[in-house]
């Protein structure tokens, strides 16, 4: 690939994610497409067709014309209508049509890549007709990629790739929003500071802290008498990040020490993307 040095990171956590998702659905058969998924109101075939949807419109390819139901209950808001419509026009695709369009948009995307040489700051097209930057577009593939790789591999009881070059872009987007996840969804007080520990094959450990404005920031300095600590493995900070599971869930995996109210608060606002 010839991509900016920048964007290559990027790049190859997106190639190594996608041909994962090929490899994974290549041999199921018809029913399995079915599936549901921890992603909501997902099945196997939605993921993918959202997959294949929005690596069209990277190349630049005209969104299909086509009325969505009305009871889709887990569409409820404007960029969920844009992104269901990707992944409604193929729900009913069949196991061969998936695979074949697939790999023929892995293949386009790939020669797109190669040929790329366009800057980092360079607009490209967004969802809901926005624009944003090449490098903000290829990172946001990277990290949608990588957890509906998750989201396959959890339905499929397949696990791998959890400290993959996509699993640390997915981090460190997760860890941008844990800020306004504490100061503003949690509501955490002035100077008030929360530790995040996680283990396992990803390992971090963060301190949020809250100013005396009420803004939020993060570092990997430890805090001395912090109001929260929440100890989880890495596997459960991105299902809950990214609202595949509600921690009322998984209480045998999340560890929290200090203000209980504090940490109940910030684990219902955990999930910032769905």
């Amino acid at each position: 690939m010839t991509v900016h040095p920048s964007l290559q990171t990027y790049a190859d956590a997106w190639s190594d994610s996608i041909e994962a998702i090929a490899e994974l659905v290549q041999p199921l058969v018809e029913g399995e497409w079915n599936r549901p998924t921890p992603c909501p109101g997902w099945s196997v075939r939605d993921i993918v067709s959202h997959v294949i949807g929005l690596e069209c419109e990277m190349l630049g390819d005209p969104r299909p014309i086509h009325s969505l139901p009305r009871d889709l209950y887990h569409v409820r808001s404007e960029i969920a209508r844009y992104m269901e419509m990707q992944v409604d026009v193929r729900r009913h695709h069949t196991a061969p049509e998936m695979t074949s369009e697939l790999e023929y948009t892995i293949i386009r995307r790939n020669r797109q890549l190669r040929n790329e040489n366009r800057a980092p700051d360079a607009m490209v097209r967004a969802p809901l007709g926005t624009e944003q930057t090449l490098e903000q577009a290829m990172r946001a593939r990277a990290f949608d990629i990588w957890v509906h790789e998750q989201d396959l591999r959890t339905t499929l009881s397949k696990p791998g790739n959890l400290a993959s070059g996509g699993a640390l872009v997915t981090r460190d987007a997760l860890l941008e929003a844990l800020p306004k996840v504490v100061a503003k969804g949690a509501g955490a007080p002035p100077h008030t500071a929360v530790v995040f520990d996680v283990h396992g094959p990803v390992e971090f450990l963060r301190t949020v802290r809250v100013d005396a404005d009420g803004r939020g920031t993060i570092d990997g300095s430890p805090s001395l008498g912090p109001a929260v600590t929440l100890v989880m493995d890495w596997e459960t900070y991105f299902r809950l990040a990214c609202g595949r599971v509600r921690a009322a869930a998984v209480p045998d995996r999340i560890k929290t020490e200090g203000d209980a109210e504090l940490a109940a608060a910030i684990l219902r606002e955990f999930a910032v993307t769905q």
